[in-house]
């Protein structure tokens, strides 16, 4: 099958042409990115960054304690014990949402809720409300020793993580033909309390990954309204960014600044593997090549090497290949020595001048469009 873009009047259609159905149009209207035009808010000025991984302490809620008594009344002092069941505490339960992208919002210790203590007249206390901690969908639950116990990986699907405690029993519990008055009871259970360790499956759509300093805060800032931290020095990402690129069709795409990458990180150098274990939860990869740089060609390379030594899973991944610092002599010299020595299409771009930035966009839709269309189907 052959493909073919048709401009006109202002319009992109993807038209796909058959030998045996030639009435197969597939059509597409054109979009463009909404490059952020109003100012970034300086309230805030230090960034908040990404946070796809958390260990998390949960406690379920701890069971109410029985109550103790003895119904007096007038016409009958001795009427019998009363006393009543104390309230099962309250869970602790992971519930997958939409409304949430991160794990920033969650507090390093959960705790559930307590339930009543039992009262006089046979009046049980009140069973504790559970605790909904909403975390992202695609989050992955593991135990302490690393293995995978829950994946939430639908919208609304729920994982109990602790179990509140069950509440204890009153007197009137123990009542027999033998013992008519019982001055015992229970004391309500502890809740359980269990340590997890919370990973996101997906924390982008998109990953920008290189080498330190080659631009990639710069990008994310040009591109979205996201606020990184931009400096002259090397490893001033330490945590993913992400931000969200704005389509004219309403379509949001995710952008993750990540760590840079230098050579032997797969054998933990410098960030390392918890680097690299940011690049696993990209859907598409962005590899931004400083073509100012002596011999750009050879970071592409070191690139791949990377990635292939930790995990040959990810060269599969669709990848978009992006020359930036296109305004610097250097990297004019470089440019077509780079497209000879780079296997595949090289979009030239300048984050800090804007240069070009809309061709980036529309490459970025359209291998966006396509990756959804192939895991569709």
């Amino acid at each position: 099958m052959a493909l073919k873009y048709i401009i006109n009047q202002n319009r992109r259609f993807l038209c796909a042409s058959s030998s045996k159905n030639s009435n197969l149009h597939i059509k597409y209207s054109a979009v463009e990115a909404l490059l952020p035009k109003k100012a970034k808010s300086t309230a805030n000025e230090r960034p908040s960054h990404f946070l796809d991984s958390k260990v998390i302490r949960t406690a379920g809620g701890k069971g109410g304690d029985g109550s103790i008594s003895f119904l007096q009344l007038w016409c009958n002092e001795n009427a019998g014990p009363d006393g009543g069941d104390g309230g099962n505490g309250g869970h602790i339960i992971f519930q997958a949402t939409k409304d949430v992208r991160s794990l920033n919002h969650l507090s390093s210790n959960v705790c559930g809720d307590a339930g009543q203590n039992g009262r006089n007249k046979e009046c049980h206390g009140k069973n504790a409300h559970y605790t909904m901690t909403k975390v992202p969908v695609g989050t992955i639950v593991r135990n302490q020793q690393g293995t995978i116990i829950g994946d939430l990986n639908k919208e609304n699907m729920m994982f109990v993580a602790a179990r509140g405690g069950a509440g204890g029993k009153g007197n009137r519990f123990f009542t027999t033909d033998r013992e008519t008055a019982p001055k015992i009871c229970e004391y309500g259970q502890e809740g359980e309390d269990l340590t997890y360790v919370l990973e996101l499956r997906s924390i982008a759509d998109i990953g920008l990954i290189g080498y330190p300093n080659a631009g990639k805060s710069t990008l994310l800032n040009a591109i979205t309204r996201a606020r990184p931290k931009i400096a002259p020095y090397a490893f001033t990402t330490l945590q993913p960014y992400v931000g969200m690129v704005q389509y004219s069709d309403h379509t949001q795409i995710a952008v993750a600044d990540l760590p840079g990458i230098i050579p032997d990180s797969h054998q933990n150098r410098g960030l390392g593997i918890e680097f690299l274990k940011h690049i696993e939860r990209c859907l598409i990869l962005i590899f931004l090549v400083d073509a100012s740089a002596d011999c750009p060609w050879l970071h592409y390379e070191n690139l791949l090497f990377e990635l292939e030594q930790f995990n040959k899973k990810l060269l599969h991944y669709p990848k978009i290949i992006v020359a930036n610092k296109i305004d610097q002599l250097e990297g004019q010299d470089n440019l077509r020595e780079l497209e000879n020595k780079i296997d595949g299409p090289l979009v030239k771009i300048s984050a800090k001048h804007g240069t070009n930035l809309d061709e980036l966009l529309r490459v970025m839709r359209e291998t966006y469009e396509n990756y959804n269309s192939k895991t569709k189907y």
